[in-house]
């Protein structure tokens, strides 16, 4: 688990600043309070909601797969 925070970490780090600034805009509220709290800074959080959307886009991606398996069946 370290080492993938850490993967998405430097990821992070290699954004661009307005990049960056997309990701904090669309992260959910428990990061955000991390944020506020400054328990965590700007760069972790946005390596986290690096990762949650890449989760989250693979989630998307087999949806997506298991829709065009039944279409193709029917």
């Amino acid at each position: 688990m370290k080492t993938l925070v850490e993967a998405y970490l430097n990821k992070a780090k290699l954004l661009p600043e307005k990049e960056i600034e997309r990701l904090l805009s669309r992260m959910r509220g428990k990061l955000m309070r991390r944020l506020e709290d400054t328990k965590l800074g700007e760069l972790e959080v946005a390596a986290f909601q690096l990762a949650i959307e890449a989760e989250a886009l693979n989630e998307w991606r087999e949806k997506m797969a298991e829709i065009r398996e039944k279409t193709k069946a029917e």
